[in-house]
């Protein structure tokens, strides 16, 4: 069964060419989905694109979130990355999140939201702590508006508070890291083929 995983980069960087920690996290993810047989499409950086505010699914002339809903939905994995700021998830990963919102209203005859029957992990880097408040504000958010979460659906790193390491410029990645990447990748495919076989009945 052939199973597509959509990462989206929602770092503060907007230049698509700008090194960023996040992508190097999802990269990690990215490289432990493929060894599961998971084609991984090209990583959205969500500041590259006019994403406005609001909760609808397209918020008119220049909005860039009607092609990029589409391109989450066609997969059937969301790797939903994000750096720590303030102890708390992007900026960026809270309008994605809010862009969302419009599943809600978008379901099926059996009440089901276009995210029914998908999976979502998470990848998360800082220089700070607030790694779990920012994917139990994720997670939470990404459930309320149908996407499903498994076991084990967060890889992160946090360096030295006020430190001025990243995890993109790490020689090595940390062993427990590199051990999370592995679980989460595995038990996204494994649910996320269950669910593409037998999706939730709404």
């Amino acid at each position: 069964m052939l199973l597509r995983a959509q990462p989206i980069n929602c770092t503060l960087k907007a230049k698509p060419g700008e090194k960023s920690s996040t992508d190097a996290m999802i990269d990690l993810l990215a490289a432990e989905l493929r060894k599961a047989k998971v084609e991984v499409a090209e990583t959205i950086r969500i500041a590259a694109h006019n994403v406005p505010p609001g909760v609808s699914s397209d918020e008119g002339d220049g909005d860039d979130w009607p092609d990029i809903r589409a391109k989450i939905l066609e997969a059937d994995i969301l790797i939903f990355g994000t750096p720590i700021w303030m102890g708390q998830a992007s900026s960026v990963a809270k309008r994605a999140l809010e862009r969302m919102d419009a599943f809600l209203d978008e379901t099926d005859d059996a009440g089901r939201m276009p995210s029914y029957s998908k999976v979502a992990v998470a990848a998360i880097v800082g220089n700070e702590d607030g790694a779990h408040a920012a994917s139990a504000q994720i997670f939470q958010s990404l459930n309320d508006v149908g996407w499903t979460i498994p076991a084990v659906a967060c890889c992160y790193w946090v360096g030295e508070a006020m430190g001025s390491v990243d995890f993109k410029d790490l020689k090595t990645t940390p062993k427990k890291v590199a051990k999370t990447a592995k679980m989460v990748a595995a038990n996204a495919a494994h649910l996320a083929a269950l669910l593409k076989a037998k999706p939730f009945p709404g």
